[in-house]
């Protein structure tokens, strides 16, 4: 339960997080390019007066509350990358009760209710169970391949017992891991005139016949397994046969030995083609974990804990579902840990995203709720 100070503040502070929410929208922060939100973010802590705030070899921010103090740490964390490409500010604008912009939910409505709960413990300095880390961490997103959460649980790891990813909304909550594995692969052939050089091998037929093979690969039935083709590329000309030709391959599962056995399925096709005479090339773009061995009973408390929390809110029950997340890391490690987000919004991922304005009404009080978890009462 919330203090009185800590409603005071969110009551206060609800316009400035509206605000908040809306200059980071106007910093771009595509994945692996996101320094300037570093640069913002790190800079408005420390005028909000938080201390030991240092920024990693991985552009993550971190604040460190009370961890000298405490051997064992909750890890909060949210990320300040998005999903789009773009350089310049997106379109942003206010409509009713609908705040739009790219991005703007996933993830920096909950990245700016993480900072606003910075500002509170600079601000009112609570005792804390445990330490707290606060990070806004980089490459969540695409081929960002989680290196900002990988990048706090290499230096930290061993102190942190617990993790919280704020993402998404607060109508579902994440607390299973889908691991990928993201690949290029690349055809060569000889090629050639199209009509005098007539029978050499075609790069995109090439590529066509290892894709057909990769579709008939029958997914497990134990768990949700899944492989897609997402972009293919390659020729010269009409009237050219094609000398090279490349794909993007993603495979996905929440079950690591199931992940692994499509993985080899892959390989194997991919042999077979250049046992044929095929030049090809396989370039690893991306790798996110499954699960490890994760202490169930802690895990079931922290989703009981979360699940009582949430319904305290919304009056309704939570639904928990896999999800490729910040959580990833610190699963693949042993660590129990819970994701949710702290709005309600639709179009996360499109350039129609929006949030619902007075859903943050709930979403400061259930993400500061939730970062505080170790408060001392």
């Amino acid at each position: 339960m919330l203090s009185e100070n800590c409603l005071a503040f969110i009551e206060q502070h609800e316009n400035d997080l509206l605000q908040l929410i809306e200059t980071l929208c106007g910093i771009c922060a595509p994945s692996n390019q996101e320094h300037q939100r570093t640069v913002f973010v790190e800079q408005w802590l420390k005028k909000q007066g938080c201390e030991h705030v240092k920024v990693d070899e991985a552009g993550n921010v971190l604040f460190f509350y009370q961890c000298e103090e405490h051997e064992r740490w909750m890890l909060g964390v949210a990320h300040m990358d998005t999903v789009f490409p773009d350089l310049e500010p997106m379109p942003f604008s206010i409509e009713g009760n609908l705040m739009k912009c790219p991005g703007v939910g996933d993830d920096t409505a909950n990245l700016a209710v993480l900072m606003m709960c910075a500002k509170y413990l600079a601000e009112y300095k609570p005792a804390m169970k445990q330490g707290l880390l606060l990070a806004a961490d980089t490459g969540e997103e695409g081929l960002g391949n989680l290196k900002g959460c990988k990048q706090i649980l290499k230096d930290y790891g061993n102190r942190i017992d617990q993790v919280l990813a704020l993402d998404g909304t607060y109508e579902e909550a994440v607390n299973k891991a889908v691991g990928s594995l993201r690949y290029k692969v690349k055809v060569k052939t000889e090629g050639g005139h199209s009509y005098g050089c007539f029978g050499n091998r075609n790069a995109i037929h090439q590529l066509a016949s290892l894709i057909n093979v990769l579709y008939a690969y029958k997914v497990p039935t134990t768990s949700k397994t899944t492989y897609n083709v997402g972009s293919i590329s390659g020729g010269t000309s009409i009237n050219t046969i094609a000398q090279s030709a490349e794909m993007l391959f993603e495979i996905r599962s929440d079950c690591q030995a199931d992940m692994a056995a499509c993985d080899e399925y892959f390989h194997c096709a991919v042999k077979t083609l250049a046992a044929n005479g095929a030049e090809i090339e396989v370039q690893l773009l991306g790798e996110r974990p499954c699960m490890g061995d994760v202490d169930k009973e802690k895990q079931q408390a922290l989703e009981a804990w979360a699940k009582t929390l949430i319904q305290s809110y919304t009056n309704k029950e939570i639904n928990f579902q896999s999800g490729s997340t910040d959580c990833n890391i610190p699963f693949s490690m042993g660590i129990p840990s819970i994701c949710f987000g702290a709005y309600l919004g639709d179009g996360a991922h499109t350039r129609e995203e929006a949030i619902e304005i007075d859903s943050l009404k709930i979403g400061f009080k259930l993400g500061m709720e939730a970062l505080l978890k170790e408060i001392k009462q």
